[in-house]
Formats: structure tokens, C-alpha cells, sequence
């Protein structure tokens, strides 16, 4: 038969499927996949609707076969098949899909899922094949037909004999090049590979011969190569199976299974919803964190499924970053797609679906943290600082969240204590959040004001992390209760009496303080006197909204940017240094910059801040010891 042409637009726009559109070259295989289905859910629709129809949905299956000497690979399905328009229609005509089409015609109480919409996932074949043939038969009649190509020269159609309905599509594969080496299609256990990753939910059987080392009949330890049929999906998605007909094993060994972990997750999450915009989801809260979850290589998102077929590994747009570390999978055959499906469109309907997602991510961790705490204080332990990270970004646009779901360790009992449960404890007149930070529990729990601030019966959060204490001043109060680090100058727990005793002491001391602060050369902003150490000589207090501890965290990051935080050195107004340092500034003030020198450098290692002249300061030690 003469070759038809394919019009001027389809030209143009083959010419794109093979270079632009489709990213990647395996892909093929799951639209030819995907197109043998719809065709096979056409004649199983056709049979519920029409009695003549028999057909029996257990014979239904796509064959794989691979002709390596010949490079050529076939895909077979037994479905509705094509006539002579249909495939000059359908093949012919690019971005005319029979599917969506048929999708269309059907009625509303009997509507199946198809998946081809677009009409062009049959030429991403061209990515890898020279020429490409197609052999439909359609249902109930005798003559088949025979389409042919090699890409946009055009097409022709004859008849042909073909003893079987449904359709046959032969690729005869490019030469390997520098670029690229087709020849890996042709390794069956590389199109296995394939049709698990892409295709392995499809509902009917994909069968492929494949190479199987089975011991010879009658040998102990002789093997022989024997060719058996196998079939490559496992069909059944188990998030499409009635959950109280799925053990928790499976969901178990589907986790492990996939996503390579040793351990079961801690918490399994399904879903299947209906409205605006429907899906199912299977999601997997980990037992433990990844080694590489706080890097630039970590990728977070959800599987992508539509009616079972993958259209993307890792859907970032269905997770906030905070539930990043969330595994599982999403099922819908809702969401917009472009051309391709390799890529999703930013619609209203993945915005929905992220939505729900979130909603029940964070009901799945409040339920383990009011069910069973001890195994949400684990998942804290691997997770918390994703969910405060998710706190500071974003401006605190997700503060509201996220807030009843972080954890800071106590005074209480130096255990993890949520903002909820500290406020539940607070005194009846105590209207902050009090909190102190530093590298470890121990090392808070001996810090000078925490030993007054706890004298006075007030519980103080342990902030070990370097991202709690900008956490906090992102959240600035919970349930009304602003949050005040005890090292800052914000910090009021005197009364009145004591205020004013506190100030006249200061006061009566002005002129030492001026000394004193003239020999440390501007280092801290002011020196005064403080009632709210215990038994410690002297302690910084923070002044302004930058912290010793955002100095620190700050300028032990890998950036040029360096800040310094102003600091006010407060003496124990109780403590028997304050006699000594006044007698000093009586009698001999050389040695009271000595005294001045130590009392400060002591401070800052309380604080575990850096002396720039430690070999000065020891001798200064030396000289007043001696």
C-alpha cells in the first residue's frame, strides 16, 4: 500500500515526542504497557455491557517477547483491538486518543478507568525504535491489518493475517551509539526491571518468557537453562485492597520491600478519599531517620500513581518539607498530568491532595503522642528538628501546625516535654515561658541562672539544638505565654522590694561598674550587680534579640557572616566577691582589673564562649592565687 503522510502538525509534533517531550527513554515501555491495558479494559467493558460479548476477564493478559538476534521487542495484548480507521485515526493522527474518547462515550454508573488521555504515548517508541509495526484484529471481526512506520516519513496500512484479536505492537530497536545503547532493552531481566517500576500495578498479567538455571532431572549439583513463562506484575496494588483484608506484615514487608529499610515502619497511614479531588494513599512514618536526611542529596516526596501506573518517583509537591522524611504513595486518577506524564501541571487538585496528606500526617502524630508516648519521643528523637526546622522557615507560616507536635527536654525531669504539657504546670502567676540553651542537658542544668530560676519554683525548658531557640522566637508565645530566655536581660522575676534594692545597690556601685568597664575595652555593654544567681559569682545576660547562643550557632556556620552578640556581665550582688571588688576599687585598682579580667573570662566559659587570651588570663589567676 502507498505511505500515507502524517499531517504537517503531527510531524512537528512527532518530531518533539522524540526529542523533548518524554525525558526518559525507558518510558516507552510503560506507555505501550499502559495502551495494551486500556485496549484489554475497552473489550472487558464491552463484555458487561454487551451479553454477546463472551469473554473472561481470567484470560485477559499482555505478552512481552524479545527477539535479541533481530533486536526487536513485541508487546501483545488480547484486547478490543483496531480496524482499518480506528488505527489511520488513532496512529495516524497524533494527540488523537481512542481512550479519552471511549472514556467520554461511557456511561456514568458503569465507568471503567483508562489510562491513555493524550494520544501520544505511543510515539515515545520512536526514543528508541527505527520502525515500528502494529498488527490489530479487532473483536468479533476476521480481518486484521498491519500498520507500519519509521517515524515522521509517514505511515502505511495494509491487511493481514493475524489469527488472534487484540493488538501487536513490534519495535525494531536503533543501532547503539555513543549516547545511547538500546541494546539494554533487549536483557529481559532490564524490561523486568521496567514493568516493576512503571507498570507493576497494572490489573492484568504481563507475561514474559525469561531464562531460569533450574538442576538438572536427576543431578545433585548439574544445572541447565530452561525458558519459562513468568509473569512480571504483581497486579493488585495493596493500597487497593480493603484494609481489614491486608495484615500489618504485609504493609510491613511492602515498606521494607520498597524503600530498602531494615526496620518496620513506626506508623502506617491509609486513606482512600472521595470528592473535589479522589485518591488513595499509603504513607509510612520511619522508625528511624536516613543517614542522609539533613543533606542536599536527600529528596523528599511520594510516589505517583495514576490508576496504578507510576508517573513519578518522588512527587515533592504532595509533602510539606517538614513531613519530608514521610514515605508511601499516592493513587489518583484525578490529578492533571502534561503530555508526557513525566511531569506534574500546578493545579488546584495536587494543592488538595498535599492538603489532606498533611491533615493526616499530623493526626497519625498526635495520635502516637497522646497513644504511645514513648514511641512518638523515639520518632521525635529522629524527626523533631525537621518539624522545628518547618517552624523558622517560611516566616513561621506553618507555626500553627506544627506547634503542639515539637518536644523540648525539662527541668522538670531533664525528659521531653511538649509546649502543652509545660503550660498545664506553669504557677498560677507565672506569665513566660522560661528556657535556657547549651550543648547538653547537664551542661544547661549548671548554668548560673537556671539555679536561681529554678529556686524560685519556676520549670525552665533545656534547648539542646541549635535550631530550638530561632524556633521559639519565630512561635514569640504559646496560649498567650510570651517565651523568655533566662540568660537574656528580659527576664523579671523580683518583686518590687527587691527591685528597688537591686537598683540602690547599682546605683551606690556606678563608679566601680565605670572602672571596670573601661579595663574590659567595650567587650560587654554594661556591668551591674543581679539577685537571681544562687551561690555563682557572675553570669552574661544577653542584651538586645541576638543570644550568646545564636552567636555561637551563627558563627560556627560556614559563611562569612559573623555577629557578636552584646552582653551585659551581672555580679552576685549576694556573693562574697562583691566585698573584695569593693575594697579593691578603694584601695587598688591595678588589681581590681585583674579581678575584672578573671570574673569576665569566667562568664564566658560558663557560656562556653572562646577566651581570646587564655595564656593572660591563666597568669592572672596565677598573680592573685600568689
Amino acid at each position: 500500500m502507498k505511505k500515507k503522510q502524517f499531517k504537517a502538525e503531527s510531524k512537528r509534533l512527532l518530531d518533539l515526542m522524540i526529542n523533548s517531550i518524554y525525558t526518559n527513554q525507558e518510558i516507552f515501555m510503560r506507555e505501550l504497557v499502559s495502551n495494551a491495558s486500556d485496549a484489554i479494559d475497552k473489550l472487558y467493558y464491552l463484555s458487561l455491557t454487551d451479553h454477546k460479548v463472551k469473554v473472561k476477564k481470567k484470560d485477559f493478559q499482555i505478552k512481552i517477547d524479545v527477539d535479541k538476534e533481530n533486536r526487536m521487542i513485541s508487546i501483545t495484548d488480547n484486547g478490543i483491538g483496531m480496524d482499518k480507521d480506528e488505527l489511520e485515526k488513532n496512529l495516524g493522527t497524533i494527540a488523537e486518543s481512542g481512550s479519552l474518547l471511549f472514556k467520554a462515550a461511557q456511561d456514568e454508573k458503569k465507568k471503567m478507568d483508562v489510562i491513555g488521555q493524550f494520544g501520544v504515548g505511543f510515539y515515545s517508541a520512536f526514543m528508541v525504535a527505527k520502525n515500528i509495526k502494529v498488527i490489530s484484529r479487532k473483536f468479533d471481526q476476521e480481518q486484521a491489518y498491519i500498520w507500519e512506520s519509521d517515524g515522521v516519513d509517514g505511515f502505511s496500512i495494509d491487511e493481514y493475517n493475524y489469527d488472534n484479536y487484540g493488538t501487536k505492537v513490534i519495535l525494531t530497536l536503533k543501532e547503539d551509539s555513543e549516547e545511547n545503547s538500546y541494546s539494554d532493552f533487549l536483557d529481559s531481566y532490564k524490561i523486568s526491571e521496567i514493568v516493576k517500576k512503571y507498570s507493576n500495578y497494572i490489573t492484568y498479567p504481563i507475561v514474559m518468557d525469561m531464562e531460569k538455571s533450574v538442576l538438572k532431572e536427576g543431578s545433585k549439583d548439574e544445572y541447565e537453562t530452561k525458558i519459562e513463562e513468568e509473569t512480571l506484575n504483581s497486579m493488585i496494588p495493596i493500597w487497593k485492597k480493603n484494609k481489614k483484608d491486608v495484615k500489618e506484615e504485609e504493609y510491613n514487608r511492602f515498606y521494607t520491600d520498597t524503600y530498602y529499610d531494615y526496620e518496620n515502619p513506626a506508623r502506617i497511614i491509609t486513606s482512600n478519599v472521595e470528592g473535589k479531588c479522589s485518591y488513595r494513599s499509603l504513607l509510612f512514618i520511619p522508625s528511624h531517620a536516613p543517614y542522609d536526611l539533613y543533606t542536599k542529596e536527600y529528596k523528599k516526596g511520594l510516589a505517583l500513581y495514576s490508576n496504578g501506573v507510576l508517573i513519578m518517583d518522588k512527587c515533592e509537591d504532595l509533602l510539606p518539607d517538614y513531613f519530608g522524611f514521610v514515605k508511601g504513595l499516592v493513587d489518583s486518577e484525578d490529578i492533571s498530568l502534561n503530555i508526557s506524564r513525566e511531569i506534574l501541571q500546578q493545579d488546584y487538585q495536587v494543592k488538595l491532595i498535599a492538603k489532606s496528606i498533611e491533615t493526616k500526617i499530623k493526626k497519625e502524630l498526635e495520635s502516637m503522642l497522646k497513644d504511645d508516648r514513648k514511641s512518638y519521643e523515639n520518632f521525635f528523637k529522629n524527626f523533631g528538628m525537621q518539624l522545628k526546622f518547618g517552624i523558622y522557615n517560611d516566616y513561621g507560616m506553618h507555626k500553627d501546625v506544627l506547634k503542639d507536635l515539637i518536644m523540648f527536654y525539662s527541668s522538670k525531669d531533664k525528659k521531653l516535654t511538649t509546649l502543652k504539657e509545660y503550660v498545664s504546670r506553669m504557677k498560677k502567676d507565672q506569665e513566660k515561658i522560661f528556657y535556657a540553651c547549651g550543648e547538653t542537658i547537664d551542661k544547661i542544668d549548671l548554668l548560673p541562672q537556671v539555679e536561681g530560676v529554678k529556686d524560685k519554683g519556676y520549670e525552665v525548658l533545656y534547648l539542646t539544638e541549635y535550631v530550638d531557640e530561632f524556633t521559639l522566637q519565630m512561635l514569640m508565645e504559646y496560649e498567650d505565654k510570651k517565651f523568655v530566655n533566662i540568660c537574656s536581660e528580659n527576664i523579671d522575676l523580683d518583686s518590687e522590694e527587691e527591685k528597688k534594692a537591686l537598683e540602690q545597690a547599682n546605683e551606690n556601685s556606678k563608679d566601680m561598674f565605670e572602672a571596670m568597664l573601661t579595663t574590659l575595652d567595650s567587650e560587654v555593654k554594661e556591668i551591674r550587680y543581679t539577685n537571681k544567681l544562687k551561690n555563682h559569682p557572675v553570669c552574661l545576660t544577653s542584651k538586645g534579640n541576638v543570644s550568646v547562643e545564636m552567636e555561637k550557632v551563627i558563627n560556627s556556620m560556614p559563611t562569612d557572616e559573623k555577629i557578636k552578640a552584646e552582653t551585659i556581665l551581672e555580679i552576685n550582688e549576694n556573693h562574697p566577691i562583691v566585698k573584695k571588688l569593693e575594697k579593691l576599687y578603694k584601695q587598688d585598682k591595678t588589681q581590681l582589673e585583674k579581678y575584672t579580667k578573671v570574673l569576665y573570662a569566667q562568664a564566658r566559659l560558663i557560656e562556653g564562649l572562646p577566651i581570646e587570651n587564655p595564656t593572660e588570663i591563666t597568669n592572672l589567676i596565677c598573680d592573685i592565687m600568689s
